[in-house]
């Protein structure tokens, strides 16, 4: 796995990857990551991928975290109170 960009973000750690002939943009935070798979075929360039992770897409992954852990954390609470 090579990787390709680190793009500093305060809501998320984003770290851009290329393996197995697809490039991996991958957001983590808290504990939680999200991981998006594009064909090397359908990227026209790393600077394209690059402008791809535009603040709009960031919000969007953020607002996917706190769904997440909203999943997650309701998951939990239903064990503990069984």
């Amino acid at each position: 796995m090579r990787t390709i960009a680190e793009i500093h973000h305060p809501k998320c750690r984003i770290s851009v990857f290329f393996w197995n002939q697809k490039y991996l943009v991958k957001l983590e935070q808290d504990g939680l990551e999200q991981t998006f798979k594009l064909n090397q075929f359908d990227v026209i360039s790393e600077d394209k991928l690059k402008e791809m992770i535009n603040e709009e897409f960031i919000e969007s992954a953020v607002k996917r975290f706190d769904e997440m852990r909203d999943d997650m954390n309701r998951a939990i609470s239903s064990k503990i109170l069984e």
